[in-house]
């Protein structure tokens, strides 16, 4: 089974960079990484560019014009450019523990997508974090909140089970799946634009076609960099959205990747 790691990024190259840097130090490399781009400057092209001279995996940097927050575009062009048969999912502002691409396929399965835990780099810390470059964090590292979820005891993970229920613990910026079964779904749903509810939106459709959710606990862990909250102004509008695939055991969204493909026809 062949895996790939995307990274959905916008503009914050100094944070890329740590998550490259993390993904470099990984105890196992993905067999492909792909830089899902929303519309970034040449900054972030630069680092990308370095990361490319530095790892043996291919990497392939998928950009789009700057027209607002269209994250959920940007992923379908990345699943459509993936040749891994899983997909692990990340941001570009969250640290990857080492162990990451390991503690993922270590529980893959059939029928089921994971969700791992997200701990989070306080805004305080930020100034020594970029000074430094940090990338290595623990349960006892200096700057993080939240930190039990930053415990990394793989044998604690085995105590949760798999679920057919919708978690408000999944978060996109930690998740993984098959590829067959995001296609089942068409993707993610791109009448998502501005921030809010296209990554659990997807997870509710995976959910509602039959695929279980695994919440990982204790392995498997992204640090998160602090970072002002997104704009909100189409959240009233992707809530609406949501609330229909949730009333209505909606499964395929037909703004999705079979758009994209038509485009590239």
């Amino acid at each position: 089974m062949t895996n790939t790691l995307i990274i959905s990024t916008y503009n914050w190259p100094e944070a890329l960079g740590l998550v490259l840097k993390s993904v470099l130090n990984q105890s196992k490399l993905p067999d492909q990484i792909i830089i899902a781009d929303d519309g970034s400057t040449k900054d972030t092209k630069v680092v990308i560019d370095a990361f490319k001279s530095e790892v043996e995996t291919p990497v392939i940097h998928i950009w789009q014009e700057d027209t607002g927050f269209r994250k959920a575009k940007i992923l379908n062009k990345a699943l459509l450019a993936s040749t891994g048969d899983y997909i692990l999912q990340v941001d570009g502002d969250c640290i990857l523990h080492k162990h990451f691409v390991k503690d993922h396929l270590s529980l893959v399965k059939p029928n089921q997508f994971l969700f791992g835990s997200r701990v989070t780099i306080k805004k305080s810390y930020l100034d020594s974090l970029f000074k430094s470059k940090e990338i290595n964090f623990s349960f006892l590292s200096k700057g993080i909140k939240k930190r039990t979820r930053a415990m990394h005891v793989p044998i604690l993970s085995h105590l949760y089970m798999a679920s057919r229920e919708f978690s408000k613990k999944y978060r996109g910026c930690n998740t993984s799946y098959f590829k067959t079964d995001a296609l089942a779904i068409n993707g993610y749903n791109e009448e998502f634009e501005g921030w809010g509810r296209e990554d659990s939106d997807f997870a509710l459709r995976l959910l509602n076609n039959g695929v279980i959710s695994r919440r990982i606990r204790y392995k498997a862990i992204v640090f998160h960099i602090y970072h002002f909250e997104k704009p909100k102004s189409n959240l009233e509008k992707n809530n609406s959205i949501e609330l229909q695939t949730i009333k209505n055991n909606v499964t395929w969204c037909d703004n999705g990747i079979n758009k994209d493909i038509s485009e590239n026809k």
